[in-house]
């Protein structure tokens, strides 16, 4: 062995080179990895299998003269509980084991982590002596034991409630945003997991739903509901009132809705914003956190789900100086996420961009965001004066809602700026017969409106376990297939696996792009009607929304029962 490489180091490493688990020369390489994972240098060592978890904690317990204790003998149960902070159970890597008199013994499976020992002993007022563990089961009961802390709340509290570390219902915030007594409390910590968990699981809203005699919550994924969690009733208010002093409202007033926002940072480039609004039921509130995440709008416009050319032609409106582009659909439908992307491609240094919403759900940087506010007077319209007084090149309305914000957004597509907005109607030909409604003149429309998008979402097939459908002839002629197609037509439908949600994983967008051609110009100014326009439309060329749903069961992206829940009438 090679003196002089081992003598450059100290303490453990010294040790795993002196006893030939590791190269000297490879040591500062392993050190520098787990400094950049965070991790202590044993489990960056035994996760990636660079050494024998068993051959190491006995060498080491021969060594340094400390009892080796295998944690599968343990009994868990028996393990004593709220002693030590989950807090510092993670960052020490140390387990409470037992507690004989005033001495704890805490298990560690890096004989040198003095630091943990004298860190307990601090918070616990209790002399603490090491035991030494494998690594791997170490790490392993310790997320198992934190697991089970987070998701077993039914039966943590449906025993003795008075007795809780928590503080609710009517009391000031102030009570209840101690750091020295909440951080290890049961509902913050059940709370922030259902958080974690809607993120992870790519939920848009989290539903807390208080019945008379249960309290469930449910997460929206790919735009289904299902529960996931039914803590007990008697807990409904504790776990709303927590929501509310994190969303800034008022934890006494339950009488009258509420709005608040949440955000939370899951690291230094990633922040989560969560919209909060309360409703008072007959048991309670029931809270709605829609979750909004500005990433979305930064997935690039090719992963939407626009066919080439619907592509092609919502580019070149967007590109387009000025004039209007409108999108449609019911709530939920993505129409946000869409115009962003177009905002997001159209955002630089040389144009300015201003956008009004109720609220605004996507913080962009480089675009000026205006949220909207009617008790205050700060309407779409107040809005959009106060933009055109401002120099703008680009503008946003998140809805066209009454004349008045309809007017003011025409006359700024007719003189020299593009207006990008949302109307809610079923699809794209109904959307200009809603503006005459509203009462813009056609000759307004017609010199303003260069492109309507109608958009649905549809739940994808997961790849990992879809499987061929047989349709019989008949039904597929009944949802809309040509005969000619039937030929070479292969129909996919879901099963569930592992990797999905009953099937399905993420959504598609399925869209109808209607550029306004010279010819539907022609009928608006003629007075023509919806179905009309649906029929030039589809005669130009440019499929409604039941055929770019059939065309994505063709490619295999969907399932035809997923395009019958979002195009049926």
């Amino acid at each position: 062995m090679d003196t002089k490489l081992t003598d450059q180091f100290s303490g453990l490493p010294k040790f795993l080179v002196q006893q030939k688990l590791l190269a000297a020369g490879d040591v500062q390489k392993h050190i520098d990895e787990a400094k950049k994972k965070k991790l202590s240098i044993i489990s960056y060592l035994v996760s990636n299998k660079l050494i024998d978890a068993h051959k190491f904690a006995s060498l080491a317990s021969a060594s340094f003269g400390m009892p080796l204790l295998d944690l599968n003998a343990m009994d868990t149960l028996h393990f004593p509980s709220k002693v030590v902070s989950e807090k510092l159970i993670l960052q020490h890597h140390a387990l409470p084991l037992f507690k004989r008199g005033n001495k704890l013994f805490i298990a560690i499976s890096d004989p040198t982590n003095f630091q943990a020992q004298d860190e307990i002993k601090f918070h616990t007022r209790l002399h603490t002596e090491a035991i030494l563990v494998e690594e791997d089961k170490l790490a392993k009961l310790i997320e198992s034991l934190l697991e089970a802390s987070d998701t077993s709340m039914k039966d943590m509290l449906d025993g003795d409630l008075d007795n809780l570390d928590i503080t609710g219902g009517e009391e000031e915030p102030k009570a209840v945003d101690r750091d020295s007594d909440i951080d290890d409390a049961p509902i913050v910590r059940f709370v922030n997991k259902v958080l974690l968990d809607a993120i992870k699981k790519g939920a848009s809203d989290i539903h807390l739903e208080p019945y008379e005699k249960n309290f469930r919550i449910r997460f929206r994924a790919d735009g289904i509901l299902s529960e996931i969690a039914s803590p007990p009733a008697a807990l409904a208010n504790r776990v709303i009132s927590r929501i509310k002093v994190m969303s800034k409202m008022d934890i006494a007033e339950r009488r009258v809705p509420q709005d608040g926002r949440i955000k939370l940072q899951l690291s230094k480039n990633r922040a989560i914003d969560f919209r909060v609004n309360t409703c008072p039921t007959l048991f309670g509130e029931k809270v709605v956190l829609r979750i909004l995440d500005a990433t979305a709008a930064q997935i690039g416009i090719e992963k939407l789900g626009f066919e080439p050319e619907q592509q092609r032609l919502f580019l070149s409106a967007i590109n387009r100086p000025y004039g209007m582009v409108l999108v449609t659909g019911p709530t939920g439908s993505g129409k946000t996420v869409t115009l962003y992307t177009g905002l997001n491609i159209l955002n630089s240094t040389e144009v300015n961009i201003s956008t009004t919403e109720d609220p605004v759900e996507i913080t962009v940087e480089g675009i000026n965001q205006v949220n909207m506010n009617v008790k205050a007077g700060l309407t779409f319209a107040e809005a959009l004066r106060a933009f055109l007084r401002q120099d703008p090149d680009i503008i946003m309305v998140g809805e066209i809602r009454d004349l008045e914000t309809a007017e003011i957004a025409v006359k700024a597509a007719q003189t020299g700026h593009l207006v990008l907005s949302t109307l809610h109607t079923n699809d794209a030909p109904q959307t200009l017969n809603r503006l005459l409604q509203m009462g813009i003149p056609a000759f307004n429309i017609v010199s303003a409106v260069n492109l309507i998008m109608a958009q649905r979402l549809a739940r994808r097939l997961c790849e990992h376990c879809k499987t061929l459908s047989n349709f019989p002839d008949n039904i597929l002629l009944g949802a809309g297939y040509a005969q000619d197609q039937l030929k070479d037509l292969v129909v996919y439908g879901p099963v569930g696996c592992d990797k999905c949600t009953n099937g399905y994983k993420g959504r598609v967008g399925i869209y109808q792009v209607m550029p306004i051609s010279e010819k539907m110009r022609e009928l608006i100014l003629n007075g023509g009607n919806t179905l009309e326009l649906a029929k030039l439309s589809l005669a130009e060329g440019y499929n409604d929304l039941r055929a770019s749903g059939l065309l994505k069961v063709k490619q295999g992206v969907t399932s035809l029962e997923e395009v019958d829940r979002v195009t049926k009438e």
